[in-house]
């Protein structure tokens, strides 16, 4: 078996913003997360529709979005052609690395409920386990338990997924933490505290 990556554009109001290598999975969740965590919505909200459309070179992700969206994406354009591991290649400008976050929430995580999520990470992999080559970001309850689980060929997409199916079902993220495989990268976790993870 074999993981399949296909180049996914991102494409606002008309206006092509992204192309990333991606599974071509669960694109409707990473379409919302990477928008949010990007700063490209504040909100779910501002996101009003996702037509994912099959072309010739790869798959398009047409976000509906609202007007306020459309202007943050003409003021801070990025050029990510290509990229599944690199987070910050493309930035513009020193000054659009750190971003202001809200503080995340105060949640207190024990070692067994680490040693739980960490377990069941790998038996909730189903692309993992079919081709040993996909990372994978879980949202597990406070007891260590994995609630929701996604997967893509790069370890940003998989927790853009996941970000979007949290904010998709209004989950509450000082109920539970993030588990990831890899490592935990400075733009990984400015997205996971965008989004109060």
């Amino acid at each position: 078996w074999l993981a399949e990556e296909v180049p996914v554009a991102l494409v606002f109001n008309g206006i092509s913003h992204a192309v990333m290598l991606a599974s071509p999975v669960e694109l409707e969740d990473f379409a919302l997360g990477f928008a949010f965590t990007e700063g490209l919505i504040d909100a779910p909200r501002e996101l009003f529709g996702v037509e994912v459309q099959t072309v010739a070179q790869g798959i398009e992700l047409r976000l509906d979005v609202s007007s306020a969206c459309e202007w943050r994406l003409k003021e801070r354009r990025r050029t990510l052609a290509g990229r599944t591991g690199c987070g910050l290649c493309g930035t513009d400008s020193l000054a659009q690395v750190r971003r202001a976050l809200p503080a995340a929430p105060a949640v207190s995580v024990g070692s067994a409920a680490l040693a739980l999520a960490q377990r069941e990470l790998w038996q909730h992999q189903a692309l993992q386990q079919l081709t040993g080559a996909t990372h994978a970001a879980a949202w597990c309850g406070l007891d260590g338990r994995v609630r929701m689980l996604r997967e893509d060929i790069g370890r940003h997409n998989a927790l853009d997924k996941l970000i979007g199916a949290l904010l998709r079902e209004g989950a509450d993220t000082a109920a539970g933490f993030a588990v990831i495989t890899s490592r935990a990268s400075f733009e990984m976790v400015q997205k996971s505290a965008a989004a109060g993870i």
